[in-house]
């Protein structure tokens, strides 16, 4: 992709108004890295991955289980818990230092050097995996883990730019476009993995090998494309230190994340919302991550079932995620955000009846209509609810991004725990109920307000002051 002369990128020390919005260059270079990293939710934490690391178990415990205990550094875990407790423990990690490197972002204006950081870092480490086998199933478990830390670290900063590049009138078109985007580009690369490794026999390569070079590709797609938005997108307009204040950065960075922390006190319908997305994605992240375990497992499904309808829930994901965002231009975000998760209620109910056959591919359409529809839109209101050209972006979406990780962290434990304990899966998608529960009750405190907080001495005093409160917002935006 060519440059562009007519959008430069800014300065890290440039003011907001020097970035210029909705620019189609840098919005659909923007879209390029939902394009490029949501292949690892798919290949590897929804499809591809799941499996193999249940043949995995399987082989180190010489069972027909992918329950059965496997010895984890010394501890006898369930194979299938372990999955769950590693995936908590790479959001644990994320959550702990998201907020150290985004305020340095921020203080830096080197919010996008972060960003490809953690891109390589997650890249490099599904590359890796093709490594995954018997004899390195622990090491290949924190290979994960660092996957995971890889792709998280990276979504902080990539969500950042949304209200710097774009208007506040299209922050749901174009946060559906990348989640669009993500899903068109995965499913591309999912099926030619499933070409690999349901054609192994012609191509001459062993199930187990082409299962691998899936996640080599992944990680060479990751990178690979990600190099579009890098090239696009613009420098963080963020107050820059100077040379001789570099060995500030630790203190700077702290001292930037306690601003925000100050204004979040100030700002009561961004507390609300946070909550409210802290409880219901707890749910909706853990039916993500072990859905295909729990078909493989508990419904017991041949492999290329579960891929299909894998491949299916992107498919659908598309079309939901459209829907949705001109549902909440109809009706508002709060109210589609409401809708969304009342059906997230209703399929935690028909998850624990469900049976291998035509009602679990009803409810994985279901599942796949509302999955990408909740993400975008929680993506878009938050950037909504900020407040409006704060020079701290990347600190207030640390924000988002710990409380979306703490909640993959309880969620998923939970998860765990409770088929840990009572032997069965079913029981653990039925108790994430609670989480929906509570998340639409706390949305509901938002309906009939305005979204964004009317602007006071105290949440005004980090950065430029905002502008006219609510100027702008769509009137169904409450």
């Amino acid at each position: 992709m060519t440059t562009a002369s007519s959008a430069p990128a800014a300065a890290p020390d440039a003011s907001f108004s020097d970035i210029p919005k909705d620019d189609k260059r840098i919005t659909r270079g923007w879209t390029f890295y939902d394009w490029a990293n949501s292949v690892y939710p798919l290949v590897i934490t929804s499809s591809i991955f799941p499996i193999y690391w249940g043949a995995m178990v399987k082989q180190v415990t010489q069972t027909d289980s992918g329950k059965s205990p496997v010895d984890f550094l010394g501890f006898q875990v369930p194979g299938s818990s372990l999955l769950t407790y590693a995936i908590s423990a790479a959001f644990l990690l994320i959550a702990l230092i998201s907020p150290f490197l985004t305020s340095l972002a921020d203080f830096s204006g080197r919010k996008k050097l972060f960003m490809q950081i953690f891109c390589y870092l997650g890249a490099l480490s599904c590359a890796a995996l093709f490594f995954f086998t018997p004899d390195t199933f622990t090491a290949s478990t924190f290979i994960f883990i660092s996957a995971t830390v890889g792709f998280s670290g990276s979504i902080v900063f990539y969500n950042s730019y949304l209200p710097l590049i774009s208007s506040e009138e299209k922050y749901d078109s174009l946060s559906a476009r990348g989640f669009s985007m993500g899903y068109i580009g995965s499913v591309l690369l999912l099926v030619i993995c499933l070409g690999l490794i349901m054609g192994h026999d012609k191509l001459g390569l062993e199930e187990g090998f082409a299962t691998r070079l899936a996640f080599l590709l992944t990680g060479i797609w990751w990178a690979g494309f990600a190099q579009i938005p890098f090239l696009t997108l613009p420098a963080d307009p963020g107050r820059a230190a100077s040379s001789s204040d570099d060995s500030g950065w630790l203190l700077n960075g702290f001292r930037e994340l306690g601003k925000v922390w100050n204004q979040l006190k100030h700002l009561p319908n961004l507390k609300r919302f946070l909550l409210a997305y802290f409880t219901y994605n707890m749910g909706v992240q853990t039916v993500m991550y072990v859905a295909t375990i729990f078909g493989d497992e508990e419904l017991k499904l041949e492999s290329s079932a579960l891929i299909l309808t894998i491949l299916l829930l992107q498919l659908v994901g598309i079309l939901g995620a459209w829907l949705f965002s001109k549902l909440s231009e109809r009706i508002g975000n709060t109210r589609a955000l409401s809708w969304s998760v009342f059906i997230w209620m209703l399929i935690c109910v028909a998850g624990y009846y469900v049976q291998a056959g035509w009602s679990f591919y009803a409810l994985a359409s279901v599942i796949g209509l509302t999955m990408g529809a909740i993400q975008s839109l929680s993506r878009s209101t938050y950037s909504k609810i900020m407040p409006e050209n704060t020079p701290n972006t990347a600190a207030f979406f640390s924000f988002f991004d710990v409380t979306e990780k703490l909640s993959i962290v309880i969620g998923t434990a939970v998860f765990g725990v409770i088929a840990q304990i009572t032997g069965s899966m079913r029981n653990s998608i039925l108790s994430l109920i609670v989480f929906f529960v509570l998340g639409l009750l706390f949305l509901l405190t938002l309906r009939g307000k305005k979204l964004r907080d009317e602007p006071t001495p105290s949440n005004a005093a980090v950065g430029p002051p905002p502008a006219t409160p609510n100027v702008g917002m769509p009137a169904s935006v409450k």
